[in-house]
């Protein structure tokens, strides 16, 4: 069976989830771990999503309002292991579902040009890249996408 649940930051498994991804992206950034680090802090999340696959977290993202029509896609993750069932793209859905049920009209992010399979579902999903914004605006290795909703 397969859920997705919405709730906050302080939900456990959101924060097993990110932690899990916290590693995996030491590696992928390498020596600009900390510049990206500082910009992800939960504690201020109070839109997030588990994704369950059998009672298990098998994915988790989160929205956070950017201004007042845009919410920012932050912590999206699936373990290598769940990848390629269409998880990520589930939870795509769910936040953009979610924010325009708040009243926003649009969604952006940020990932890592490195991020080949992230950028692939984005694009997917509908997005187009978009000059890098705000911290990101002159980080030569993001890649910046919005979708209007």
């Amino acid at each position: 069976m397969e859920t997705i649940v919405r709730t906050n930051s302080s939900n456990l498994d959101f924060q097993h989830l990110v932690a899990d991804l916290d590693q995996y992206l030491v590696k992928v950034n390498g020596d600009s771990h900390d510049f990206f680090h500082q910009y992800n802090n939960i504690d201020i999340l109070h839109h997030t999503v588990v994704y369950y696959f059998e009672n298990d977290p098998a994915g988790c993202g989160a929205i956070k309002k950017f201004d007042e029509n845009t919410m920012e896609i932050k912590r999206m993750y699936v373990p290598p292991k769940m990848r390629g069932r269409g998880i990520a793209m589930e939870i795509l859905k769910s936040l953009e579902k979610w924010a325009f049920e708040l009243g926003y009209q649009r969604c952006i992010l940020e990932t890592s040009k490195t991020m080949v399979d992230a950028i692939g579902l984005y694009q997917k999903a509908g997005y187009n890249i978009i000059p890098n914004y705000a911290q990101y605006a002159h980080v030569e290795s993001s890649v910046c996408f919005e979708k209007m909703l």
